[in-house]
């Protein structure tokens, strides 16, 4: 990387990433903004930039706007967040608008030089924390198998669950009182549980209550 542009309000945070980028790219030509507006004309100005580190919160608008205008104006240009904010919120809508890396501010220069030094590698910086919060995303919640219960034994499972006795069972549903304990005793044997606390929570699991 020969060139970036840093878009950042806080000159000791500008100043600190500046140092950052030039102990991972020695020689890197580092343009800098202090708001959405003198970014915009820096890109205006001149040639594109490698490498874009933006701040998201800047004091002018938000970064993620540069981010989405960054793209369609300068598709080579690579870049890469460095915030404070590590939540749904923020990380989502900045990848979705272009970023590609998500660095936070609160590591130390060492780490976040490692993290940029995988550009040339061909690696997305990602702060471990972001990295996590991808992966939970996206990851597949594991599939809660209906047991073959018959229509009674679901109504039955629905009633005991919500925590009805087996008088209000058997009136509810206009059996016999007597027979209540047999369904359950089915039940229990198909839901591999022994209690009504299990039970109640496998109905809930499979959305029956």
């Amino acid at each position: 990387m020969k060139t970036c542009l840093l878009v950042e309000d806080v000159p000791e945070a500008a100043d600190w990433l500046t140092r950052v980028l030039q102990s991972t790219f020695p020689g890197i030509a580092v343009q800098r903004a202090a708001n959405l507006a003198d970014a915009r004309q820096s890109l205006a100005g001149g040639p594109a930039p490698e490498l874009a580190l933006v701040d998201l919160g800047l004091p002018d608008g938000n970064g993620v706007d540069f981010i989405a205008e960054l793209g369609h104006r300068s598709p080579r240009t690579l870049c890469v967040v460095a915030s404070i904010f590590d939540d749904d919120q923020h990380i989502f809508p900045a990848l979705r608008a272009g970023a590609q890396g998500y660095l936070l501010k609160d590591q130390d220069q060492d780490s976040l030089v490692e993290l940029l030094s995988g550009i040339v590698a061909g690696r997305p910086p990602l702060s471990p924390a972001v990295a996590r919060k991808l992966l939970s995303h996206f990851r597949v919640a594991p599939e809660v198998t209906s047991p073959k219960l018959t229509e009674r034994e679901t109504d039955v499972l629905r009633l005991i669950a919500k925590g009805l006795t087996t008088a209000e069972v058997a009136r509810l549903l206009g059996i016999s009182a007597n027979t209540v304990p047999s369904y359950v005793k089915d039940i229990y044997r198909k839901l591999n549980v022994s209690s009504r606390a299990e039970a109640a929570l496998t109905a809930r699991n499979l959305g029956l209550v």
